[in-house]
Order: structure tokens, then C-alpha cells, then sequence
């Protein structure tokens, strides 16, 4: 099989960074282009652990000079910046995996909690990227949104049991540092986060409206989501607890090996998901516990894989009609 020329623009942050890694082993993607606003420097000067494996050329982002080298373009860009791009990448004819919120919601849930749409025709025709339950679509789309970390590693843990949930659940979701991105703010200084853990944004983040709306398009039913995100003292990886009143006779371990039998990349577990078993790996470890009426779900991830890069490129492969595994890493980097 050929290989096909992607490339990625908004080069500088940690999911780029994935995104180069994963794509460099690639058996069927070709890394062909690297942009970002200002270009003029090299891979492995924005990126030292790359010295040595690549050395190309970041280039001020041309949309001419992408559409010439690509056939596929993942952007790593912030919300807002990404609509732009994608617009007039997709009017040339290309392929576009959108890392941003810009595609993810409908269009009243995303001006409420983000700012006014420049690509409504576009937003329409978009595919919300999570494997498990849009497949189908995923593979006759040409514009993908590709799920966030905190909504991924809810609506898998979530999704399987809706049908059973009477009444709100609450999630409580801690993340690593490296899930608030690059640019330093005051949460995330050293000496505010180094042996400290806080909420923020608690019932009113807005990937809270995210996880409600997907879950009455894939779930069939309105559904209360309180969502309360923490941000914990170590790099990377996520962790969600989610906890649900339910009605109704069912196994909660048969309930997930039914709802995932078919996916390579959520696994079923007897006891608590950890963080390390899932760092550096695109899997979701899952684990459900009830008890009477009560049910509690752990689920875990690595936020800049499965929650951004690595699902991000099983999208991909899933658009080339390849297996959805296909150079994606499987090995936890801490044993």
C-alpha cells in the first residue's frame, strides 16, 4: 500500500509532539508537513527528545503549500484558530482531524461555551471521533472532531450503562499537569501543584455539556452529568470515577465485555483502574462495582494518547479503511 502524506499544523505543544512520535513508525502515514504560526526552526529544536530521529523543517503554516504536500492534516491547534484552518483545508480537498473543541458540539452548546462559529456549513458534516461508537461514520467522514481526554475517558466508562441510570451521576475526573497544556498559568506552577490536588471548575466546566450532549446521541437519553475536573501532581494520565444510582438486574462486568467485544482498545478489568498500566498507551482500563442501587466506574487513560494523539491517528486509520490499531503503541511505559 502507498504511503499517504499527512501533516500537522500547530506544531509546539505536547499532542504534536505525540502526534510525531506515533506517525514517524507509521506503516502507512508519511509525515510530510510540520506548521505552525511562525515556522523558521527545526522538530528537534522545539522538541530536543527528537534530536537524532528527525530533524525537519517547521514551516509558517501556507494553506497552498499544505494542500500540495497532503492528503490528511491533524491539527494540534487552540479552539477558534482551528475552524479557519480546517475551512480551507477542506475546500481543497482534503482530509482534516481537528484536535480542538471546534467540531465537538453543536452549534448552540459550543457559542454558549466557547465563541461565535466561523464554519457552520462545515460543523454539520463533522464526525465526533470516538471509536467505539462511530465507526461507521468515522470512516465515510472527511472532517473528524476529535474527543478531548476528560470526555473520552467519561462517556467510555458512562455510555455501556445509561440505560440503566435513574436519576444525575457525578464524575469526579483528575488529570495530570500536562492535560492543561504547555503555556504556564498559576495552577500550574511548580510550587502550586507539587504535593497539592484541586478541583476547578466544579459543575460548570464546559466539557460538562460535551459528555451530556454525547451521551443523548449515543446513548439515547438525556442524562444530568456532574462533571468535577481535578488537577493532580504528576505528568500525565487520567483518572474518572464516576458514581450512578441504577435500576434494574444486570452484571456491570458483562454490561462492559458486551458494550466493548469488538474494541482493541478498552479493557475490562476485575479490580480498580490505575493510571501507569495506561501511560503511554492508547488503552482505557475500565472497572465497574455495584452495590445494591449504587454503582461506581473507574476508568483510566493516557490524557495526550487516547485522550488527543494516539485516538487521534486511530481516526485516522479508521478514514483509510486500516485497521484501528494500525502504529498505534500498546506497551505502558511503567510497568
Amino acid at each position: 500500500m502507498r504511503k499517504i502524506p499527512v501533516g500537522i499544523i500547530g506544531v509546539g505543544g505536547y499532542t504534536a509532539l505525540e502526534l510525531i512520535k506515533i506517525l514517524l513508525s507509521h506503516p502507512y502515514f508519511s509525515l510530510s508537513y510540520l506548521g505552525n504560526s511562525t515556522g523558521g526552526v527545526r522538530a528537534s529544536e522545539l522538541y530536543p527528545a527528537l534530536q537524532g530521529i528527525v530533524d525537519m523543517q517547521v514551516r509558517t503554516s501556507e494553506i497552498e503549500e499544505i494542500a500540495k504536500e497532503c492528503e490528511l492534516v491533524f491539527l494540534a491547534l487552540p479552539h477558534k484558530s482551528a475552524m479557519e484552518f480546517a475551512k480551507q483545508l477542506l475546500s481543497k480537498g482534503l482530509k482534516v482531524i481537528d484536535l480542538s473543541a471546534d467540531y465537538r458540539l453543536e452549534l448552540e452548546n459550543y457559542e454558549a461555551n466557547y465563541c461565535p462559529h466561523s464554519d457552520k456549513d462545515n460543523l454539520l458534516n463533522a464526525v465526533y471521533g470516538l471509536p467505539e461508537f462511530q465507526s461507521e461514520k468515522i470512516a465515510q467522514t472527511s472532517l473528524l472532531a476529535n474527543p478531548g481526554c476528560y470526555p473520552t475517558a467519561t462517556l467510555l466508562a458512562l455510555l455501556p450503562f445509561v440505560r440503566y441510570i435513574e436519576g444525575s451521576v457525578f464524575v469526579d475526573a483528575k488529570s495530570g499537569v500536562s492535560g492543561a497544556g504547555k503555556k504556564l498559568t498559576d495552577n500550574t506552577h511548580y510550587c502550586k501543584i507539587n504535593e497539592n490536588m484541586f478541583a476547578y471548575s466544579p459543575l460548570n466546566h464546559r466539557h460538562q455539556i460535551e459528555i451530556e450532549e454525547k451521551v443523548k446521541a449515543f446513548g439515547g437519553r438525556e442524562l444530568q452529568v456532574n462533571f468535577i475536573p481535578h488537577l493532580c501532581p504528576f505528568t500525565r494520565g487520567m483518572l474518572v470515577s464516576v458514581y450512578a444510582r441504577v435500576k434494574g438486574e444486570f452484571d456491570e462486568s458483562e454490561v462492559l465485555k458486551q458494550a466493548y467485544s469488538h474494541s482493541p482498545f478498552v479493557r475490562v478489568l476485575s479490580s480498580p483502574s490505575e493510571v501507569k498500566n495506561v501511560v503511554g498507551t492508547n488503552f482505557c482500563d475500565i472497572f465497574a462495582k455495584r452495590r445494591g442501587e449504587d454503582l461506581f466506574i473507574s476508568s483510566a487513560i493516557d490524557n495526550l494518547l487516547r485522550g488527543a494523539s494516539s485516538q487521534a491517528v486511530c481516526n485516522a486509520n479508521i478514514m483509510y479503511s486500516l485497521p484501528q490499531d494500525c502504529g498505534i503503541p500498546k506497551v505502558a511505559y511503567v510497568p
